[in-house]
């Protein structure tokens, strides 16, 4: 699977430091790292709708105080759109009903992101979670290696819902290196029986603060062996931070991406991946 295609289809105004995407019913849904609100984009009628996630919602909060939403999940007719847990003001996650149009729910995860930590051996300053799906059996997150101790890793929690028992397992991944720095997490999807992931390259050693961008990849972990079987440089330049699947026959797979380019910027650009999987 090395061929593969990376085209711009569009920029949104409007959107921010776009970190999170989920396609669905020909829309686009797409949270910004620095952002209070939930963005709908119509693919057709070019359509932006602004829903509110947090209380007094603005576009650009100041990073001490942003909600950080860096991962979206989706299971029938619920959005999840969740904290990076990097500080005590990131540990939300929110529910969204897509019937309804409307917030429902406001969890706070700092008892399940401290669980994950200890269960990993993640000092709080190297937690970061970057991706998160939802399968109605299981969730997976993934925790972007970004701080001091590369801890790339992927949490499995056996469960249909947060609050409730759960068994966990956590697997650790030793990233590919672009120009010398090793990548790390910022988003993941599943297909089938696989999780595909995203991880960018950043001259960074904080979860925190930012760093210059050496490039980004895409990847695949095989859920039964929970072992990667694939990765392939996309990017010398760009912060992919938001991966959904957009149409997959037999013979191609293809995935919607947004950048974070980590400006106070209103634009978002879009992107489409191409794979071939013969």
């Amino acid at each position: 699977m090395e061929k593969f295609t990376l085209e711009l289809l569009f920029h949104i105004i409007g959107i921010g430091s776009a970190s999170g995407l989920l396609y669905k019913d020909n829309s686009l849904f797409i949270v910004g790292d620095n952002s209070g609100f939930l963005y709908e984009y119509h693919l057709d009628s070019k359509d932006l709708k602004r829903h509110p996630l947090i209380e007094n919602p603005t576009e650009n909060i100041i990073k001490k105080d942003k909600p950080d939403f860096e991962a979206l999940s989706y299971f029938q007719d619920t959005i999840y759109a969740f904290g990076s847990g990097s500080t005590a003001k990131r540990n939300s996650m929110v529910e969204f009903d897509l019937a309804q149009k409307k917030k429902i729910a406001t969890n706070n995860l700092t008892e399940l992101y401290a669980m994950m930590q200890n269960f990993a051996s993640i000092k709080a300053e190297d937690f970061n979670i970057e991706g998160a799906i939802h399968d109605g059996e299981n969730w997976y997150f993934l925790n972007r290696g970004n701080g001091i101790s590369n801890k790339n890793t992927l949490f499995s929690l056996r469960t249909k819902k947060l609050n409730q028992e759960f068994t966990m397992l956590s697997n650790d991944y030793k990233l590919p290196k672009i120009k010398g720095v090793r990548s790390s997490f910022t988003d993941a999807v599943k297909v089938d029986n696989s999780i595909y992931f995203l991880a960018t390259a950043e001259d960074t050693q904080s979860t925190y603060d930012d760093g210059e961008v050496l490039g980004s990849l895409i990847g695949r972990i095989d859920l039964e062996t929970m072992k990667i079987n694939f990765t392939q440089k996309i990017s010398d330049s760009h912060k992919f931070e938001g991966l959904t699947l957009f149409k997959k026959d037999n013979n191609k797979i293809e995935f919607l991406l947004c950048e974070d380019k980590d400006t106070e910027i209103l634009e978002t650009a879009i992107y489409k991946l191409s794979l071939n999987l013969k």
